[in-house]
């Protein structure tokens, strides 16, 4: 090829590219030939130029410069890829722990910015929010240096849930309701965090140069652009290095300070059993504090058998002081024994019962019925063993299913009669306090099956609780009522 081939470059919009010719096999010394593109990848295709300026063949090629627009081919210590920025969108932000420490959950529809190398919470949206910031109102950041960013769905029930790990021990979870939107936060945010880590662990090593993607050549640190060496502050190489769970790294923060302590608390614990058992072993008995007087025999859920020999009486005096209320004041109250008391009132009354402090039912504190009623109800419910006693409870069952109404008076009078003598007693007077209520029902509005059901399971029941609890309650509420309805014959009553 003799001089040089010029071609027609009017026909085309710019200069077609060059080849150097000593780059070309059988092109003699000083020739200009056209540059035949070729399909090569981007990171080794050469930068386009309009000079004509040919090199000398003896001297070694010069380095190629790379355009700005072409940073993306480089990677910062051999995986750093150029920053992706969000410039923000509206997300679901919870804070769930800081420094280790958990807090309440909290959810809040924030306006979110990724910034090249952290994740910005702005309140609004608007414009002057993100650029014109008032001074000391800047928005609230979280920096993604050695952050872990994983998909999460413990942490709560809603779902595309992102849960972010900071390097100072902090979480926070990111949700949105569209799964592509919070996808592509999470691979954003999760491509940024592990170019810092990286970029940060490439930046303490002391490596002569920053190597170039898919190569082993070393490009010098001052060839690269400024925008590229604007990483941040490497963290330290404990918090930045990437960790599979968020637990290993709390658990590092507190172990110095668990060291430390643990003799002390071991210590402690055993001082604390040694004086526990000197107390116990040193306290007075149970009949030295009653002798005292400093503990009371109680009232509520004491025995009746005991109740009754401790107060000399067959009937326990609460019961007399209750029924003689109730009759003096309250017969003609509307659902007497059905409607409950005040609760903290009854549990008043019952705390002077037990401490047997002097009281009268008939003082305004006690003005309304239903709190001498709840009491009374109260007392038989409490009772260890209830007034039906636990042996006598089938032997009942089997009686109130006997069909013919006479003998099963007989039967129900007979097992009456076979009762301890406090129970026998006590049941005489409640039964015809519950007939002198009956007497009113038209304007108490109580039947025999109303007060069955009240006093039923208040009355009896069975010792173990087994089988149907249903058919037992039924059982007691026929006994209950049978028993009123006969107790003129069954407890020998004058009949109102």
């Amino acid at each position: 090829m003799a001089g040089t081939r010029i071609t027609n470059l009017q026909s085309v919009g710019k200069q077609p590219p060059l080849i150097l010719p000593h780059q070309v096999t059988g092109a003699a010394p000083g020739t200009v030939q056209m540059r035949i593109k070729t399909s090569q990848s981007s990171g080794d295709r050469l930068s386009q130029t309009k000079s004509m300026v040919l090199q000398d063949p003896d001297l070694p090629p010069r380095p190629i410069s790379r355009h700005r627009r072409n940073q993306s081919q480089h990677n910062i210590g051999g995986a750093v890829e150029s920053p992706v920025v969000l410039n923000g969108e509206y997300l679901n932000k919870a804070k769930i722990s800081e420094g280790g420490k958990k807090l309440r959950k909290n959810w809040t529809s924030t306006w979110v910015v990724l910034d090249t190398d952290k994740l910005l919470f702005y309140k609004d949206s608007k414009q002057e929010a993100l650029t014109n910031l008032k001074p000391g109102c800047s928005p609230d950041g979280m920096d993604l240096c050695g952050a872990v960013v994983e998909w999460t769905t413990e942490k709560s029930s809603r779902k595309n849930v992102l849960q972010i790990t900071t390097s100072s021990g902090s979480e926070f979870l990111l949700q949105a309701d569209n799964y592509h939107t919070i996808s592509k936060w999470h691979d954003a945010i999760k491509r940024i965090a592990d170019n810092l880590s990286k970029g940060a662990a490439g930046k303490a090593s002391d490596k002569p140069g920053i190597r170039r993607a898919n190569s082993t050549e070393y490009l010098p640190r001052h060839g690269l652009p400024s925008k590229t060496l604007s990483l941040p502050r490497p963290a330290p190489e404990s918090l930045c290095t990437k960790e599979p769970k968020p637990e290993h790294r709390r658990s590092l923060m507190f172990k110095s300070s668990k060291l430390n302590y643990s003799m002390s608390d071991s210590a402690d614990k055993n001082g604390v059993k040694n004086r526990l058992k000197k107390f116990i072993t040193r306290r007075p008995s149970m009949k030295t504090l009653q002798e005292k007087g400093i503990i009371k025999d109680r009232v509520f859920g004491c025995p009746l058998l005991a109740l009754c020999e401790r107060e000399g009486t067959t009937v326990p005096n609460f019961v007399r002081q209750c029924v003689e209320a109730v009759e003096k004041r309250g017969l003609e109250a509307d659902g007497i024994y059905r409607v409950s008391g005040n609760l903290a009132t009854i549990q008043k009354l019952r705390f002077l019962v037990d401490q047997e402090v002097v009281f009268n039912l008939d003082d305004s504190q006690w003005e309304d019925i239903h709190v001498v009623t709840g009491a009374l109800k109260m007392f038989f419910r409490e009772l260890p063993e209830p007034l039906f006693p636990f042996p006598f409870f089938e032997l009942f069952v089997e009686a109130i299913k006997t069909k013919e109404c006479k003998q099963k008076v007989q039967v129900m009078k007979k097992l009456v009669l076979q009762l301890p003598k406090p129970n026998q007693d006590t049941m005489r007077v409640l039964f015809r306090h519950l007939q002198t209520i009956l007497t009113c029902s038209q304007k108490n509005l109580m039947s025999t099956q109303g007060i069955s059901i009240v006093f039923g399971p208040t009355l009896m029941w069975p010792e173990l609780d087994c089988g149907n609890m249903a058919v037992n309650m039924v059982y007691q509420n026929q006994i209950v009522e049978f028993i009123l309805i006969e107790s003129p014959e069954i407890f020998g009553l004058q009949k109102n």
